[in-house]
C-alpha cells in the first residue's frame, strides 16, 4: 500500500488526477495549484464551472494558507469538534491562490479534514490541498465502495488507489461565509 501512495503521490506532483479513498466515499483529486490538471477533472466529471469543488486538507494550518483568517468561533464550534472528519467548511478565500473553477467563480473554498489515513498520507505527500469530489460523473451516484466506481471515469483518471470507505456517507456542508451559518447538505455529522 506504501508504494500505491508514493506512485499516487509521485502522479499528483506530476500533474495527474486520481482516484483514491476518504472516509466518506471515493474521491477524484488533482493538486489545488495546477490548474490544468483542475481544467480536466472538471472535463472528466463534467461538472459544470459555476460549481464550486470541495478540497481536502491535512489540519487548520494547511487551510488557512487559502483562506481568509478563519474566526475563533469557527475553528471552536466546528473544527476543533468535528476534524478530522465528515464536515467540510464553506470560507472565504484568498481568490489569488485559488483557481476560479475551484471556487465556482465565487469568494469561498469549502475545505475539508478527512479522517482516513490514506487520504492523510496523499495531501501531506503533495504538501498542498487536494481537490476532493466525489468520484462520479456529475449527477451520478456516490461510489462508497471501490466496486461501485464508474468504469467509463476510472479509464479517464491517471492511478486508482483501493481501500475502504469507513463512513459510506456524503460529508456535510456547512457555509461558514454568511450570518448565521447555513447548512448546504446534510451528511454524516449531525450539527
Amino acid at each position: 500500500m506504501k508504494n500505491d501512495i508514493n506512485e499516487a503521490i509521485k502522479i499528483l506532483n506530476q500533474g495527474g488526477i486520481i482516484i483514491f479513498p476518504t472516509d466518506t466515499a471515493f474521491a477524484i483529486g488533482c493538486r489545488i495549484d495546477d490548474e490544468k490538471a483542475v481544467q480536466r477533472l472538471f472535463q472528466i466529471r463534467k461538472r459544470p464551472h459555476s460549481q464550486a469543488t470541495p478540497v481536502l486538507v491535512d489540519g487548520l494550518d494547511m487551510a488557512q494558507e487559502y483562506l481568509l483568517p478563519v474566526s475563533k468561533e469557527v475553528k471552536q464550534k466546528l473544527i476543533d469538534l468535528y476534524w478530522p472528519g465528515a464536515l467540510t467548511i464553506v470560507l472565504p478565500c484568498l481568490k489569488a491562490k485559488v483557481p476560479t473553477l475551484v471556487r465556482g467563480g465565487m469568494g469561498n473554498l469549502g475545505v475539508r479534514m478527512p479522517n482516513h489515513e490514506i487520504a492523510l498520507s496523499l495531501i501531506r505527500g503533495v504538501g498542498v490541498p487536494v481537490l476532493g469530489p466525489s468520484a462520479n460523473l456529475h449527477g451520478s451516484a456516490t461510489p462508497f465502495q471501490f466496486q461501485d466506481l464508474d468504469k467509463e471515469l476510472v479509464g479517464l483518471v491517471d492511478f486508482v488507489l483501493e481501500g475502504e470507505c469507513s463512513m459510506k456517507q456524503a460529508s456535510t456542508i456547512i457555509d461558514c461565509s454568511i450570518k448565521p451559518w447555513k447548512i448546504l447538505r446534510q451528511g454524516a455529522v449531525k450539527i
